[in-house]
Order: structure tokens, then sequence, then C-alpha cells
């Protein structure tokens, strides 16, 4: 069981924002699965983000690694918060909650959003506990729109609007998805800027999801499961996009343990609080096991969601349960994923 300001993961196992958590019926599939201990939805807009068919992802077939072309979800947040709603409402007694991920290329867009997540928080007391935000800062796939986080003096904007509204509400649960840093700076940068925002102890952000894609990746189609001779040669339509699973494994290690070395040694005790969401190739319990040995608290998964479905989790709770001190699950309430747990491989 892991405490993220005001909500509670348990167990320590999610799914990203990704295209797999698009619909109701993927949110519903995640947030019955007992082996998800919260569910993040895909990143979401106000007004949904135009997709077509150069949107899409592939497999790659000698890892457990994929590349997408995707950018946020085609639904507006209006759909998600009302898919939030009727979860919660039809579950009142569990303590599940959801991550809604959003972004906006204008710091007052991203107000607004939030603006619109607090009034779902506030229609029921319990709720405050149920819903965080997730500020995507990452997506390298937005043509025109670099992702914010990769210079921090560009992400600051956007940070205020989000610190603006946690002073007006503690009970707020804010996190930031982070991209795939490479150099020690990048890192310093971050935490160190992040820090400015500190009083009494108190950071307003929550948590960090290290790490999203890595953006500019090129994987032709031959090296896919879906491999169509005299399509096309690349693996997406763009060509190139952001790489996901074993692939970048390493990297996002090296992301999740430089975090959290900076975070914990910090002098700012509003940093040391701040937990840290492991993600980027976790596809095998020895990949979740690493996640917390580099300093995840909570591990994230997605293209082990994509390709095999909620049976996924079942698959990585393996090390869940060693790490976690939560009671075994009922056999009734596993059944939604322990009757897939085959379907995947070690």
């Amino acid at each position: 069981m892991v405490k993220v300001r005001e909500i509670v993961v348990h167990p320590p196992l999610l799914n990203t924002s990704c295209a797999w958590a698009s619909d109701l019926r993927q949110l519903t599939d995640l947030y019955d699965c007992p082996h998800t201990g919260g569910v993040t939805t895909r990143t979401a807009t106000m007004s949904g983000f135009e997709e077509d068919s150069s949107h899409t992802v592939a497999f790659l077939a000698e890892s457990l690694s994929s590349i997408n072309s995707y950018g946020y979800s085609p639904h507006p947040l209006s759909a998600y918060i009302g898919w939030v709603r009727a979860l919660l409402e039809r579950d009142p007694h569990s303590s599940k909650p959801f991550i809604i991920s959003i972004t906006d290329s204008r710091p007052q867009g991203l107000r607004e959003l939030i603006t619109a997540i607090q009034s779902l928080r506030t229609e029921q007391p319990s709720w405050r506990s149920r819903i965080a935000v997730e500020f995507n800062a990452s997506c390298p796939n937005i043509q025109g729109h670099p992702p914010p986080s990769y210079s921090f003096p560009t992400l600051v904007p956007f940070l205020d609007a989000m610190a603006e509204h946690f002073w007006t509400d503690r009970t707020l649960t804010l996190g930031i998805k982070l991209p795939p840093y490479v150099i020690a700076t990048q890192f310093r940068d971050f935490a160190n800027g992040i820090k400015q925002y500190s009083k009494q102890s108190i950071n307003p952000f929550a948590f960090l999801v290290c790490t999203n894609t890595l953006g500019n990746c090129l994987v032709f189609s031959t090296q896919t499961t879906n491999n169509e001779a005299g399509v096309s040669p690349f693996a997406v339509p763009p060509v190139v996009g952001g790489l996901a699973g074993e692939a970048i494994h390493s990297l996002s290690l090296g992301n999740v343990y430089s975090f959290s070395q900076l975070l914990a040694t910090s002098d700012d005790s509003g940093l040391q609080k701040i937990v840290i969401v492991g993600a980027g190739g976790v596809t095998s319990p020895e990949a979740v096991a690493r996640m917390h040995r580099a300093g995840a608290k909570i591990v994230g998964c997605a293209t082990l969601l994509g390709r095999f479905g909620v049976a996924a989790f079942a698959h990585l709770s393996q090390a869940t349960q060693q790490v976690s001190i939560e009671a075994k699950e009922s056999g009734s309430e596993a059944r939604n994923c322990d009757s897939e747990r085959t379907t995947i491989q070690q």
C-alpha cells in the first residue's frame, strides 16, 4: 500500500496513461482487475484530440517493446469525467483511485482542465481521496508542440497553474508525467525547479511518472509482429514515433534511480515526500522488482497491457505480492485476471 497525498494505491501497481485506457470499457476492465491499485486514464484535452489512421502502434517481434505515433485521447475531458463518475458511483465503498491524465498547450487551458476535475472531486466528500490529476508534459508525438518538460523554463507556467490549484485545495493530488531524460543536468534542473514551489515542508507535486516514451525512434515494419510486406517499410506512418517497453527499460530505470536519489537527499522535506511511479519496460515480475530497487514506490505499465490486456497485471503481481503487505486476493476478486494469467509467457 502506498499513500500519495490523499490517494492510496493498493497494490502499488497500475496502468500508465496510454491508448489502452481510452474508453469506458477499457477503464472498467482496469478498475475491476484486483491486481491494479489504481487506474490512469488516457491523456485528455478539453475538446479531444483529432485522431486519424496515422496514429497507431506496432509491437516489436523480438522483444516486448512497442513504437507508437499516438497523440492524446480523441475523447474530451468531459467524457472521462462522466466515466469516472459512473464507476465511482457504481462502487462507493471501494478506495481504488483514478488518476485523470490531462494536457494542454496553454497554461490557462491546463487551469481550466483542473477546474473541471475539481468540480467532480467535490461532488462527493470521499472522491477527494479517489481522484488525482496527472499533467502529461512529455508526449513526443505532437507535431509543432514539443514536450514542455524538456525545458524547465517552458514548463514553469504550467507548474504555476497546477500550484495555484493546489494552494487553494491542499487535498488535490497532482503529478507530472516526465520524458526519459538522458543527462544529469536535466534531473537537477527539474528537481531544483520544483523545489521553488515548496512551502512549509509541502510541495504541490505529489508524484512523478518516470518515464513516458522515447521520441524520434524508427522501427521498420519487418521488425514488428504485424509485418505486412509491401504496405510500408516503416512500423508507424509518420516514420518516427515513441519507443516503449523493454527497449527503454534501462533508460527508465536510470530516470527512476536518478530522481529517487535527488529527492531523497534533498534538504527540502517537501521533495522527499514525492512518490515516483516507475514505468518503461515493465513487462515481467523481475522488471517490477527492478523498478522498486531503483526507487519507485509504485510501478506502471502500458506496452504489456496493450499486448495482453488486463491479464498483464496478474502476471506482474507476482512481484508486487512480494513487496506489498496487503492480504491475499480472494478467489472471487481475482477471477477477472487470474483466468487469463496463463496467456502471458515468462
